[in-house]
């Protein structure tokens, strides 16, 4: 089939930005819009910069909320995107949070920055303000998964549930005319067994494009049930002498199932019984999305057999208002403090990090992936001295690292998600990974029968 061509616009070779157009049918469709994240001044720049025109873009199929496939929508809508964003209704709720928020800490970090005499540029410039981010779900549809979607005439698409974070899908796309051709895009996979949400349920045949996610492709992860063992362990440590342990968590997804594992260690009897906050307003916010969707959870957990009520218990405190979040900083005696972003990279964790990373008897605990060049990377990679609000400051807090809640999947799970496929696959493009792990990715695709894999760079353009 000719007409066809597909750009990769981020996620290529690296893990954020994640951006991919597909000019077909007569169309321009973008898979995803996110947020480079990593280097302040590198990231600012690629952010800032569209490689095309948003007002000739006639739609967005979004696989998910999370900022690094989301969190350039209101810069689209900005420069002049004014067509459908297609989403799960779970994803179009969970943006209307996330996107308002991000626009509001660019207009702090932008006020900081002026009143500090730092000179204009992208880097202390905001990508986008309020007015765009409620634009944005102005434009925003919300698709089930399973329903067939028409984009025009000989172009559809339906959602299939990706099993990473809620309302996360991977894109099963037909083109019918000219003898048709079939693209799948994964979004980002996530694991089997993972708590609260279902598991991965790929798109099943053949398929002529697939576009791969390969974050883990060259590792593997604990357990479920491992991972849960382990922060057991970990909470039983550093409280027993006293400790705070601190979590940098991504504020949707990741921070509930931090909260529904610790409720099950609470009910067991496995940890002791300590104060639990979830220090964000985003995170309160999603959690309340998160509530509203008891239709994409995973009635196989015996805690949701019983009731839907699995983020509210005595010990767990939602904490909202900037004075109680600074009081957190002088408790005395062991809690748990779960706080955004998740790579430390800007939130109330870096409030928490500096008033207590310092101290030997407290934790920093990551449950998720650190990207490069962010302060989460440098913290867990062991540095003695990291910088904090433009300050060295001395590490002495201990640092531990689960896998096991990771909601991306692993080596194996990627394997499996593959085959699951059912296949044949013609051709691979492998996208969301570091370049170690997306060459262990192609392998694996190679290993599963897919002849022709490619690793796109960034702009590299492809006649599908």
């Amino acid at each position: 089939m000719t007409g066809i061509r597909l750009t990769f616009w981020g996620a290529a070779g690296e893990v954020t930005g994640s951006m991919h157009l597909l000019e077909a049918a007569g169309a321009r469709i973008l898979l995803d819009a996110g947020m480079f994240q990593g280097r302040r001044a590198e990231a600012a720049k690629k952010n800032a910069e569209l490689p095309f025109d948003p007002r000739r873009i006639d739609s967005i199929v979004l696989s998910h909320a999370h900022m690094d496939h989301s969190g350039r929508l209101p810069l689209l809508v900005r420069h002049g995107f004014h067509g459908p964003i297609y989403a799960t209704p779970a994803t179009r709720d969970l943006c209307a949070i996330m996107l308002a928020d991000a626009a509001h800490i660019q207009m702090k970090d932008a006020e900081f920055l002026a009143r500090h005499g730092r000179p204009k540029g992208p880097e202390s410039e905001p990508l986008y303000n309020m007015a765009d981010a409620i634009a944005v779900q102005e434009l925003m549809i919300g698709q089930p998964y399973r329903r067939v979607n028409h984009l025009r005439k000989h172009l559809a698409f339906e959602f299939r549930e990706a099993g990473h974070i809620l309302g996360s899908a991977s894109v099963d796309m037909r083109l019918t005319e000219d003898g048709g051709h079939r693209l799948v895009f994964s979004g980002d996979i996530g694991r089997y067994g993972l708590p609260i949400i279902r598991d991965p349920d790929p798109p099943v045949g053949p398929i002529d494009t697939l576009i791969v996610e390969s974050t883990y492709g060259n590792r593997d992860h604990e357990s479920t049930a491992q991972a849960e063992q382990r922060l057991a362990e970990i909470v039983r440590k550093v409280t027993g002498r006293g400790g705070k342990v601190l979590i940098p968590s991504f504020a949707v997804g990741r921070t509930q199932e931090l909260v529904y594992a610790l409720h099950q260690l609470v009910r067991a009897g496995s940890i002791p019984s300590v104060p639990i906050y979830v220090d964000s307003p985003l995170a309160v916010d999603a959690t309340t999305v998160f509530r509203m969707h008891p239709e994409v959870f995973d009635r196989r957990e015996k805690m949701l057999e019983r009731s839907d009520r699995i983020f509210d218990f005595s010990l767990v405190k939602y904490v909202r208002d900037v004075a109680d979040s600074k009081a957190l900083n002088s408790i005395n005696g062991p809690a748990i403090i779960i706080a955004a972003s998740g790579m430390a990279e800007s939130g109330r964790i870096l409030h928490h990090l500096a008033n207590n990373i310092g101290d030997h008897r407290n934790c920093v605990l990551f449950v998720g992936f650190q990207a490069e060049h962010t302060l989460g990377r440098r913290i867990q990679e062991g540095n003695d001295q990291v910088k904090i609000f433009g300050q060295m400051v001395a590490r002495r807090a201990e640092i531990e690292t689960i896998g096991g809640y990771s909601a991306h999947a692993d080596r194996t799970e990627l394997r499996t998600w593959i085959k699951a496929l059912g296949g044949p696959v013609k051709r691979a493009f492998v996208v969301h990974g570091e370049p170690e792990a997306a060459l262990a990715m192609a392998g694996i695709l190679k290993e599963c029968g897919v002849a022709q894999v490619d690793i796109p760079r960034f702009g590299e353009s492809f006649v599908l």
